[in-house]
């Protein structure tokens, strides 16, 4: 006979299993056997049943219930196991040898593997235990606190576990299975820092640098905006450790099992590729394959990463050479991936080409690619560094600046940080204050061939530190915002990125959902582009929504979408869309601006000058026109001709939709709404 805690509570005797009853049945017998051999008093057992009052018939509730369990146990010839449920006053007792509940197995096996001392007995022993598990643990048991707590507390024993079996296939060096395993886990616990940093290492180690920068920088988003904390040491230590490596060019690891795990993404980035829209950014991600991360470049016998060491010696280089050029090791790749179906955009990877290549003028060339939320700005920079990479041999930077996302925009000294860990600086050779980082950072790449992406910016500002200053450097600079201010103090050449139009929409589909779908209905694909403003966030949207949905032709989801009040529910996927882009954007805004911005959604037909905006918000002329132009410069609205503004339909449904769960325009704004 055995008792099943890890998953679905149960009873089998040989290859049948035993019938339990209803919940509360199970209950009390997950209950008696979360503490066997240990008397259960009635009233604990009544609280753990009833979240609310009980009954003032509970007890005996719960001794009919003992009663059939008892009943249940004998009939499945408990006494031959040893087991014996008896009643001791106002308490049960559920004698048992403790061997035969999962739990108790599961334990006894895990205390038993040793991964770091013995790791190739501990893979057996832990794979044996976690292949104890057949689901959440106390399935079927009531949805009460002490059960949740108790089902909490055995999750974490397997996610213990689980990270255990990460590092003893890492000391093996089968990092291909640490990365698998690991993977799962991580993307059901996404807060769990200690499993997030053992994933980032195992998929350092076999070569995917960024997939392991990408889930820490996921990571880090996540921790600020769920529970309002940074990342903790060990998930900021496996983070620095990699960029640490990548500068210190040691050797590459290599899986000793020479087999990647299943599919691609099997254990690969945290929510795929960038696409080419303007979505979240991943604020710093590697392209290329670097070092295992040990903080000395180099892999000891088992396989494993050694502690990084804190000076020189360790690192095998001399303080002058760390502290200096950086050049000791590999140039940094921070680039992320190339994003997936990047059509089009000719002419503005052209002009990017122009303004970042031109060397005449003996100057550190500077190229803000500007546009509203959606249109692709992170992607056709990253597009365009991939391309020129081999320009820019002694390394490529890549930061979020976090200038439009739900939390705190990143701060300069933060990105200067990992910058100056990049180019090989130890960690205690970072100074403190982002004047001297920057003065710091400039130094050391004053001589270099370097670009710098800095991406989703809020203000030139929050740029400015982080421009690097030799003369075959160059930056790029991805913002909704037209960045000014960069214009007029640091020559900043503007790249400015439209919508689509109907053919690159089209294609745009195509691409993502196949070209034979699109060509059945080329005018429902016209409309499409239409519907989504020709915006690429919105057409990769409506593609996942056809994606899903197989059966669905292209005019099927145009008539869905023109419903103005499903549209920008139909126009995101999960944690992605236009919704949460614009939502982003319009909380930058003043209350002033946010008002006006409401004000404005009201236009039948979106097309509007100053003196009808003043009518509909209510301002004086002088007001409305300051505030236009700051809806302008942060591409909420367009300028087309002196005097004439267009909103696009996608702002007005969102703005219309915030107005009215507000009741009154303007109570989502909370930046200062200058301008500089």
């Amino acid at each position: 006979m055995e008792f099943s805690l890890l998953g679905p509570i149960a009873v089998t005797t040989g290859s049948a299993e035993l019938s339990l009853g209803p919940a509360k049945r199970r209950s009390v017998l997950a209950l008696l056997l979360l503490q066997p051999n240990t008397t259960v008093p009635l009233e604990q057992l009544i609280d753990s049943l009833w979240e609310d009052e009980p009954p003032e018939h509970a007890r005996t509730v719960v001794q009919g219930h003992v009663s059939r369990l008892r009943a249940t146990l004998a009939e499945g010839g408990a006494e031959a196991y040893g087991i014996e449920l008896t009643t001791h006053g106002s308490a049960y007792l559920l004698r048992l040898p403790e061997e035969l509940i999962d739990a108790h197995r599961f334990g006894e096996l895990v205390a038993l593997a040793r991964p770091e001392v013995a790791p190739g007995d501990a893979v057996p022993l832990l794979r044996e235990a976690l292949g104890l598990w057949h689901g959440p643990a106390l399935t079927g048991t009531v949805t009460s606190p002490p059960f949740a707590a108790a089902a909490h507390a055995l999750e974490e024993r397997r996610l213990t576990a689980v990270e255990a079996l990460g590092r003893a296939h890492g000391v093996l060096g089968e990092h291909e299975q640490a990365a698998a395993i690991l993977y799962s886990a991580a993307v059901n616990h996404p807060l769990r820092e200690g499993l997030i940093a053992g994933l980032m290492r195992a998929l350092f180690r076999t070569g995917r640098q960024s997939d392991a920068l990408e889930w820490f920088h996921r990571t880090r988003r996540l921790l600020n905006e769920e529970l309002g904390v940074d990342p903790g040491e060990r998930l900021r230590g496996a983070y620095e450790e990699i960029l640490r490596a990548e500068a210190a060019g040691g050797r590459r690891a290599k899986p000793a099992s020479g087999v990647r795990a299943a599919g691609p993404a099997s254990a690969g980035a945290p929510g795929g590729s960038r696409s080419a829209t303007d979505r979240g950014p991943q604020p710093v991600a590697g392209a290329d394959r670097g070092p295992v991360p040990d903080g000395t470049g180099a892999v000891d016998a088992r396989g494993d990463a050694a502690v990084p060491g804190a000076d020189g010696a360790r690192t095998g280089a001399t303080d002058g050479t760390r502290a200096g050029s950086g050049r000791s090791g590999a140039a940094p790749r921070l680039l992320p991936r190339a994003p997936a179906r990047f059509l089009g955009r000719e002419q503005e990877l052209a002009a990017l080409t122009a303004v970042l290549t031109d060397g005449g003028t003996g100057e550190s060339p500077l190229a803000v690619v500007a546009g509203p939320a959606g249109v692709g700005k992170t992607a056709c920079a990253v597009q365009w560094a991939h391309l020129r990479a081999g320009d820019f041999p002694d390394g490529q930077l890549f930061a979020d600046l976090r200038g439009f996302g739900e939390g705190d925009e990143a701060a300069p000294a933060e990105i200067l940080r990992d910058f100056l860990l990049a180019l090989g600086t130890p960690p205690e050779r970072v100074p403190g204050s982002a004047q001297a980082a920057s003065a710091l950072f400039r130094s050391l790449v004053a001589e270099r061939r370097l670009l710098v992406v800095l991406d989703n910016a809020r203000s030139s500002a929050q740029v400015r530190p982080l421009l690097p200053g030799g003369p075959h450097c160059a930056t790029v600079v991805t913002s909704r915002s037209r960045l000014d201010g960069l214009v007029a103090t640091d020559c900043a050449r503007p790249v400015g990125l439209q919508t689509l139009g109907h053919e690159e929409g089209a294609a745009l589909l195509g691409a993502m959902l196949g070209p034979e779908r699109v060509a059945e209905d080329p005018a429902a694909a016209r409309e499409l582009v239409d519907l989504c403003d020709g915006l690429p966030l919105a057409l990769r949207a409506a593609a996942a929504q056809l994606t899903a949905r197989p059966r669905w032709r292209l005019a099927r989801l145009a008539a869905a979408l023109r419903d103005e009040r499903r549209r920008l529910a139909l126009l995101s996927a999960e944690d992605t869309g236009i919704a949460a882009a614009l939502r982003m954007s319009v909380a930058r805004l003043s209350a002033d601006d946010a008002q006006l911005l409401s004000a404005l959604a009201t236009s039948a037909d979106g097309h509007l000058n100053a003196s009808l905006a003043a009518a509909l918000a209510g301002y004086d002329p002088e007001r409305t026109q300051d505030g236009l132009d700051r809806l302008a410069e942060m591409h909420l609205v367009d300028e087309e001709a002196t005097d004439v503004y267009t909103i696009s339909t996608l702002t007005q449904l969102f703005a219309r939709d915030e107005r009215g769960e507000s009741g009154e325009g303007g109570k989502h704004g909370t930046g200062d709404g200058s301008k500089e």
